[in-house]
């Protein structure tokens, strides 16, 4: 029977009926999250030009969003839970959606910063909320087909921001790539409180407080760490954030494991189908965002296509993932969980691998066939492990469950981001120093290494120059050219090797789908005081038999 959009799931005696027009509401509310990111890829040059960003301000563009974003995200899940999934929906779409107008309408640097901060803090508590309520609504046997529509979505994000980002850029400047967000976000907000029924947490007492601190603590100083160290050097800034991170992660797993009702039961880490697919959602988003990121900038700079050139080049990616989400759907039932995140995972490393080839003489189709098959890894198993990674938890977590899953999704592309980008600058600089180093002046030089973008930058300046400054300029792009080619060769190869190595452990510690109901209930009792975590055993074991 039909249920009024006011009456809560909790209260239904059979599934939602307009569940699947919800679920559009949730994609839509997923999609404008990742493209905050995707799109600023191309919009970046244009904001460097225009704000006269250094590489450490550019940084920090970034890192407004994905700090406050990664590290808040469990703990508004945990609110989420307590006192309206719906309500904090809502609340983060109009968040979100003022950070985007805000962003569109300023012209310094720190308002930048601060309006991607509002966006990032927006996104923490949209992104576990879309997959808590998803998980809510949907009945078990309809849940993974959810979920797959969730992913996918996640990968038509990663082609759509870059395309209509590139699109604007044509005509507008980039203050415009910020509202791409805002018409989204009122549909979501009106989809939501039209379409999406109220739902929370029953009977789940007191919130941790002191251990989501922690979380937000430990969390944010990593992400900060991370990020900030392999760009700019490991100075007393880095380290001290590791060193509080280091801190904040001990501290965080003792209060949680004496806590009665931990934000996040640590235990669960225990149970080898939660902890092996949040280790390949990490694994994964390292290696993909990371390929992502540097090859669209070799789009960009080496084979000079335009930000709409490049976000429709991306399209084959996002193809790519509904066709893996569509097979993942018909397989896992069959094959099991394991075989299709590892076989997801080797597809993707494969992938990486292929970029090793990348050199001067490359065309955009030596990048094509790399990207669709991290598209069709990223559809045929994020969904089974993001899937596995809420069925750990009871009903009474569902928003802690979506920020555990997000929180290894986002620290995954933050470390492969930063990690793989510290090594392509390293690679990109040494290479152009042997090239060029002994003909340019020291300043122009030191702007030439600092990124492909100044390299191309300092050959027009060079090509100003009326003595043989033609012939001069076009030497310096090509060396510029060779020396990024050869950075994305090398840190493709480290990547593959590190995609690799987490396939392996990946596949070690997932369980295959023969292992008994009996264990694995046993391995889940075993950290858990609770029936939820039974129950969840009970789930995994029948969709992996």
């Amino acid at each position: 029977m039909p249920f009024p959009v006011n009456t809560p799931v909790e209260k239904m005696t059979g599934p939602y009926a307009k569940r699947w027009s919800a679920l559009i509401v949730l994609c839509l509310s997923l999609l404008i999250v990742v493209m905050a990111n995707t799109s600023l890829i191309v919009a970046a040059p244009d904001m460097t030009t225009d704000l006269g960003l250094s590489s450490s301000d550019l940084q920090w563009v970034i890192d407004g969003y994905t700090v406050p974003y990664a590290a808040l995200m469990l703990v508004l899940g945990s609110i989420g839970d307590k006192y309206s999934r719906r309500g904090a929906l809502v609340t983060g779409l109009l968040v979100f959606a003022g950070g985007s107008v805000m962003g569109s309408l300023v012209d310094q640097t720190a308002l930048v910063i601060t309006a991607r901060a509002i966006m990032g803090v927006g996104a923490a508590v949209v992104m576990p909320a879309t997959l808590s309520l998803l998980v809510a609504i949907f009945p078990r046997r309809e849940r993974a087909k959810a979920i797959t529509a969730w992913t996918a979505t996640s990968g038509l994000a990663i082609a759509v921001g870059p395309l209509v980002a590139g699109w604007l850029l044509q005509d507008h400047a980039w203050g415009s790539t910020f509202l791409i967000n805002v018409p989204i976000a009122v549909v979501a907000v009106v989809g939501a409180l039209a379409l999406i029924p109220p739902s929370k947490a029953a009977g789940m007492g007191r919130i941790d407080y002191v251990g989501g601190l922690l979380s937000i603590v430990s969390v944010g100083s990593l992400v900060y760490a991370t990020i900030e160290g392999p760009h700019f050097g490991w100075g007393a800034g880095p380290i001290a954030a590791a060193v509080v991170a280091g801190v904040g992660m001990v501290g965080f797993v003792a209060w949680e494991l004496r806590h009665p009702h931990p934000m996040l039961d640590v235990r669960k880490f225990r149970l080898r189908p939660f902890s092996g697919s949040m280790l390949a959602v990490l694994f994964f988003f390292f290696g993909t965002f990371g390929a992502i990121y540097y090859s669209t900038q070799f789009l960009q700079f080496v084979l000079n296509y335009d930000a709409l050139e490049t976000g429709v080049r991306l399209l084959p990616l996002a193809g790519a993932v509904f066709v893996g989400a569509a097979v993942t759907g018909r397989l896992t039932p069959k094959l099991g969980v394991r075989a299709m995140v590892v076989s997801g995972m080797v597809i993707g490393t494969v992938g990486v691998f292929l970029l090793t080839r990348v050199d001067t003489g490359s065309t955009y189709t030596d990048f094509l066939a790399p990207m669709m098959m991290l598209g069709f890894a990223i559809g045929l198993s994020v969904s089974p492990a993001t899937d596995t990674i809420m069925g750990s938890f009871p009903e009474s977590e569902l928003g802690v469950g979506g920020g555990a899953n997000d929180t290894a999704l986002e620290l995954g592309g933050s470390l492969g981001i930063a990690i793989l980008g510290s090594l392509l600058g390293t690679a990109y600089r040494d290479e152009l120093t042997d090239l060029v180093g002994g003909n340019l002046p020291a300043a122009a030089l030191e702007t030439a290494k600092d990124s492909v973008g100044g390299g191309l930058a300092v050959a027009e300046q060079v090509a100003k120059d009326p003595a043989g400054g033609a012939q001069q300029a076009q030497a310096l792009v090509e060396a510029v050219h060779e020396a990024f080619a050869h950075g994305v060769a090398q840190t493709s190869l480290v990547g593959g090797i590190i995609m690799a190595a987490g396939t392996l452990i990946v596949f070690a510690v997932l369980p295959g789908r023969k292992a008994s109901a009996d264990t694995e209930r046993s391995q889940r009792s075993e950290g858990s005081e609770g029936s939820g975590e039974v129950a969840a055993a009970e789930e995994y074991s029948d969709a992996s038999r």
